[in-house]
């Protein structure tokens, strides 16, 4: 089955061949930020992983994404996604981390950890082929798409199981943002803990904020910092992923390429965080970043979202809920025991 953006490796695509998909693209992300509009309680990335979805599937729009948009839309799923995980390390300091105590720090690595490899773990009991079980214990664990889409790269997975990853988180994050707040009252949180256990447990930064948000504005600066210590831990995951990848490529022989340890995305997430602890960026250069940052994740999750082929989901389908499901239940529970440790 050929994938969509798949081409030949070491293959250029023709002079202003992906131009067409890159139009598509910012349409798509046009069309996020007016749904985001209209109703604010739908994150722009979530609105983009959806319309890219649909424009898949939409016949006539569908010719257009799967033969000349296809290039550009690949190269915003790829391209883009590492710009955009670039500066999102100007959201984070060190100062908020260390801010935050050791016993969230804790929490949080806690979290991070239990979801990550029991999801792993899960995933590839349950047979799920590809890389898909790798890609959506990242999504669940740290911060959604943005994590999928970096450590995709890393492992050179295939466009369909990063696609696939993300669709998925996409849509148990939103589910979130209506879930959550019906049960700040039955479990007993307070609008500091519920703002806590948002953080700790939602996926992408923009459904925190929706889902923090109904409980005021103490919650959600608590979710903000928790979940943005989360996304600290992107850099180290990657690394770890590299070096594991390292490890079997010298196993199979020296001829083999080795990937990076820390990709140079990667490392320009690193040195954004650390420009962003120096205090001296200005807080109307980091809000354009943010605009800009927000602008090319929505990019490339419409060109992701555009890459899921419905149809041939029909295999693994099934397995893929369930396995989002258990995800999302762990990822809450440990979170919820989490926050009531900290107190």
């Amino acid at each position: 089955m050929t994938l969509l953006g798949q081409r030949p490796r070491g293959v250029a695509p023709a002079a202003g061949r992906p131009l067409p998909g890159l139009a598509l693209a910012a349409l798509g992300v046009a069309a996020a930020g007016a749904v985001h509009a209209l109703l604010p309680a739908v994150p722009m990335l979530t609105a983009a992983v959806v319309l890219g979805l649909a424009a898949a599937h939409v016949p006539g729009v569908r010719a257009v994404v799967r033969g000349r948009g296809k290039a550009g839309l690949s190269l915003a799923g790829k391209r883009l996604m590492r710009l955009g995980v670039v500066l999102l390390g100007l959201k984070l300091s060190l100062d908020d981390v260390l801010g935050l105590g050791w016993a969230t720090v804790v929490m949080v690595l806690g979290v991070v950890a239990a979801t990550f490899f029991g999801t792993w773990w899960l995933g590839r009991r349950m047979g799920l082929p590809g890389d898909q079980p790798l890609l959506i214990a990242t999504g669940y664990s740290i911060c959604g798409a943005s994590a999928i889409g970096a450590v995709s790269e890393v492992t050179e997975s295939e466009e369909r199981d990063a696609a696939v990853s993300v669709a998925l988180v996409t849509l148990c994050g939103t589910l979130a943002i209506a879930v959550l707040p019906l049960l700040q009252g039955p479990l007993g949180l307070s609008d500091a803990e519920f703002g806590r256990w948002a953080g700790a447990s939602v996926h992408d930064v923009g459904q925190v904020v929706a889902t923090a948000q109904t409980a005021g504005a103490g919650a959600l600066g608590d979710a903000v910092l928790v979940k943005l210590m989360r996304v600290a831990v992107l850099a180290p995951l990657v690394a770890a992923v590299g070096l594991s990848l390292r490890a079997r490529s010298a196993a199979r022989g020296a001829g083999k390429r080795r990937p990076p340890v820390v990709p140079l995305f990667v490392a320009g997430f690193i040195g954004m965080v650390a420009v962003r602890s120096t205090g001296w960026v200005p807080g109307s250069v980091l809000d354009l970043a943010g605009h800009a940052q927000e602008l090319l994740l929505a990019a490339a999750l419409f060109g992701l979202g555009a890459a899921v082929d419905l149809p041939s989901l029909t295999r693994t389908g099934g397995r893929v809920a369930a396995l989002g499901l258990c995800a999302w239940v762990v990822v809450a529970g440990v979170s919820y025991v989490g926050v009531l440790w900290v107190g």
